[in-house]
């Protein structure tokens, strides 16, 4: 194998270090001076290659260079044929292996690292936990620039011990001239902030978002030598958007060093231009959102009731206009069909904001991207800009819809309007479509009229990130309603320039940029298997309990996986397939005289304790779990389907055959 010039230099260089590191050089001059004395006769002084490479192996020296070199070998062997894996893959079961990065010298990098935390007065009274012991763990997520990161998991505890570095690429998203160096200047117009969010995993694998936080990066500008210090308070979320939950000590390092650093007053001037521009902007933009909601309530009085909203809360308390929670996300290769994207969001979990206190009130709280999808789970409103977001990446014209469910339940959802005027409504939170087809209320009492299939019942107002319109027909009821957005009798518009205004690429950064999609890290065969033995090992053991033996069939269950994969299949695409198969292969299964009863369930979890927990809730699954009879089988199946930002589908099938006797 030939090897240009500059490579074979660089081997032998790499070589010399090698030798150098292992003192190979001095080892062999002790031998020399060695053989030399002992071996050889006074008047014999000469010492043949052959000798010398032979008194070497003897002391095993060679042996010594040769392991060292092998390691490497295998290093570089293992890293040549294991597949490239995104940067934003982490699997936390093995401990990370300390690689070097290759660095691009053309580009500006922001390193960034936590060194720890103090003051996390929750976790006070938290014990030390015991090795191997599984306890409460905080992750800290980072998204700048389309770059997402993820830190090791640490033990919750009053000063939790973060110890991660992050190399941010500033030029990322290229700015200008790719291949040219960014300067102080250049960087200090790059106003997107570092989003950090701060995640707890409780010992059942529940999380909880604990804190959201901008950073400011740029006063690493202003820093001597590039470096400089920060100590971060972290507020809460939701109701204690007010109160500390700690201090994070980060420390910014900017790579290749600065040539010239800015002034802290050039910095603290800009930043200043900047608050101002954008509380400028976003008061003019509330001043015509008053000014359209008085034009609004001047059409019809009834209207104060409708929801029409125009500003939502997110996780810090922030007002902000509803258009800003919306815009075209591409998920890239991880999702291929805008159905495929409702299945994704529907099986990121369900959750409301928590209240503290009674009263039966909802809690307001719109997330920003970044904690919804590292949290994996939100409120409805959270998975309907979602979808919607995805929808517009797919080119359709989507609409994040705010209304009510039945008995007058604050809702949204999501609708697309087709090119030929079809109206489909979405719901993100089970991935079901619906095909709106309105009622005219002033057709005769004999016109049938369609029966709409829903679970909608009024609608306030429509929005994206381009366009906002409020409901001014007589009736905002869903059935009646008309999608005619061109007409201002019945869609009020808003401004599309003062929408543009406060919501990108118009706003400046009040509004945090969209993280990019993660592809799955859960394996979905390893998962499937665990949860199956563990539910193997809990019905066993609820059987033992009532005095009743398994015998498990292992054929029985392996057939069961068809319908697993057709369920999940008609979940995405709304096609079902493969159930003639199936039922084919459970008469075969199933011998004469013997009776077969299955049952399927759908969880977002993987928690077997919690699902086996609810299975035993329905009276049909108990049935079979606590089967008695002659010759009784039983069988489970698992199957996990995943997507992106490890969510996941899991489908459980339990069943039994027994000999029926009468």
């Amino acid at each position: 194998m030939s090897l240009p010039p500059e490579k074979a230099s660089e081997l032998k260089q790499i070589i010399h270090q090698q030798l150098l590191k292992m003192d190979v050089h001095g080892r062999i001059r002790e031998v020399l001076a060695e053989t030399i004395r002992e071996e050889l006769a006074p008047e014999h002084q000469q010492l043949s290659t052959e000798g010398l490479i032979k008194a070497l192996r003897q002391r095993g020296i060679i042996d010594d260079v040769m392991k060292e070199i092998k390691f490497v070998t295998d290093v570089n062997e293992k890293e040549r044929t294991s597949p490239p894996k995104p940067s934003t893959h982490f699997v936390d079961r093995e401990p990370p292996i300390l690689k070097k990065t290759n660095i691009d010298p053309t580009r500006r990098y922001l390193y960034l690292q936590v060194l720890g935390g103090k003051a996390f007065l929750d976790h006070l009274q938290e014990p030390e936990p015991l090795p191997g012991q599984i306890c409460s763990t905080f992750t800290l997520c980072l998204h700048f620039r389309n770059q997402r990161f993820r830190s090791k998991p640490v033990p919750c505890a009053c000063e939790p011990d973060f110890q991660d570095g992050f190399l941010l690429e500033i030029h990322k998203d290229s700015l200008g001239d790719g291949s040219k160096m960014v300067d102080a200047t250049t960087m200090l117009s790059i106003c997107d902030p570092v989003h950090m969010v701060l995640i707890k995993t409780d010992t059942f694998g529940e999380t909880t978002l604990v804190a959201s936080y901008f950073l400011e990066w740029r006063s690493v500008l202003a820093a001597e030598n590039g470096i400089t210090n920060v100590a971060v308070e972290l507020l809460g979320v939701g109701t204690e958007s007010k109160v500390s939950v700690g201090i994070l000590n980060i420390r910014l390092e900017m790579y290749p060093q600065l040539n010239k650093t800015l002034s802290s007053e050039i910095t603290s001037t800009q930043f200043t231009l900047e608050r101002q521009k954008t509380a400028e902007k976003e008061r003019l933009f509330l001043v015509y959102a008053k000014q359209w909601w008085r034009e609004y309530l001047q059409i019809r009085p009834t209207h104060n009731t409708r929801l029409v909203k125009i500003f939502a809360q997110d996780e810090n308390g922030v007002n902000r206009p509803v258009c800003s929670y919306v815009r075209p996300l591409r998920a890239g290769r991880l999702l291929d069909t805008p159905r495929q994207a409702a299945r994704f969001v529907s099986v990121l979990g369900h959750e409301r904001a928590a209240v503290i206190g009674g009263g039966g009130g909802k809690q307001e709280q719109w997330c920003t991207l970044l904690a919804f999808l590292c949290r994996n789970k939100g409120d409805c409103e959270d998975h309907a800009n979602l979808l919607c977001s995805l929808l517009l990446g797919f080119g359709l014209e989507a609409f994040v819809c705010v209304g009510t469910k039945a008995k007058g339940v604050p809702h949204t959802w999501v609708m697309t309007c087709g090119s030929d005027e079809t109206i489909t409504f979405w719901e993100s939170l089970t991935g079901h479509r619906y095909i709106h087809r309105p009622i005219n209320p002033d057709d005769p009492p004999l016109v049938e009229q369609p029966k709409p299939l829903y679970p909608y019942r009024t609608i306030g107002c429509i929005f994206n990130h381009q366009k906002f319109f409020g409901n001014c027909q007589p009736s905002d009821a869903v059935e009646v309603c008309v999608f005619d957005l061109h007409n201002e009798s019945k869609w009020k518009p808003m401004s599309a320039e003062a929408i543009k205004s406060v919501c990108p690429p118009g706003a400046t950064s009040s509004v945090p940029p969209f993280p990019p999609l993660c592809a799955s890290t859960i394996d979905a065969a390893v998962t499937s298997n665990e949860i199956e033995v563990q539910l193997r090992i809990l019905v066993s053991e609820h059987r033992k309990d009532l005095g009743l033996s398994t015998v498990w069939d292992d054929q029985l269950s392996y057939l069961l996986s068809p319908a697993l994969a057709a369920y999940e299949l008609e979940r995405t695409t709304g096609v079902s397939a493969g159930n003639e198969e199936f039922q084919d292969a459970v008469r075969r299964a199933v011998p004469d005289g013997h009776t077969f009863k299955g049952f399927p369930i759908h969880f977002v979890h993987r928690n077997a304790r919690r699902a086996f927990a609810t299975c035993l809730r329905s009276t049909f699954c108990e049935d079979i779990i606590c089967c008695r009879g002659d010759q009784v089988r039983l069988a489970v199946r698992v199957r996990v389907f995943t997507y992106p930002e490890s969510a996941c589908a899991v489908w459980i099938m339990f069943a039994c055959k027994y000999r029926s006797v009468l």
